[in-house]
């Protein structure tokens, strides 16, 4: 603690921090301009830590989510070779945010079944699963998807 504590005392310090401690500092500081990329960072963090439990293979891919502030978008990827094999976003679709994002699951899903795949994996991509990420899970289970 006296060392973080000395760390805030002089910002100097904080080019020889580790990453992990920048992370603890950044939190401390709420609405500052380093929140935005501290949100990043942690997400980028969770995202790392799911990563290394799920893996996409032949016969079941994973499901990636990606959602910005405005749009979202999914993609069903063969980690194995490395490859995509269905990719869709809501760029074309109207209407509210979660309304396309449901939109976007039942479409992935079609996209899916029509390429023989019927069971994924889900990867939120460090998001939490609620709203827009919750409901592409869901279009994607009506549109016919095992997870």
């Amino acid at each position: 603690m006296n060392i973080l504590r000395e760390r805030l005392e002089k910002p100097e310090r904080l080019e020889q921090a580790h990453q992990n401690d920048a992370c603890v500092i950044l939190r401390s500081h709420k609405g500052d301009e380093g929140s935005k990329h501290m949100n990043r960072t942690l997400r980028e963090r969770r995202h790392k830590t799911i990563r290394r439990k799920i893996m996409g293979v032949a016969n079941c891919p994973r499901l990636s989510v990606y959602k910005s502030a405005q749009h979202i978008f999914a993609q069903i990827i063969n980690d194995s070779k490395g490859v995509t094999l269905v990719a869709i976003g809501d760029n074309s679709l109207k209407g509210t945010k979660s309304e396309r994002a449901f939109e976007v699951g039942k479409k992935i899903a079609s996209l899916a079944k029509a390429k023989k795949i019927n069971e994924v994996v889900f990867d939120r991509g460090g998001f939490v699963y609620h709203g827009r990420v919750s409901k592409l899970a869901e279009g994607a289970r009506e549109g016919g998807l095992k997870f």
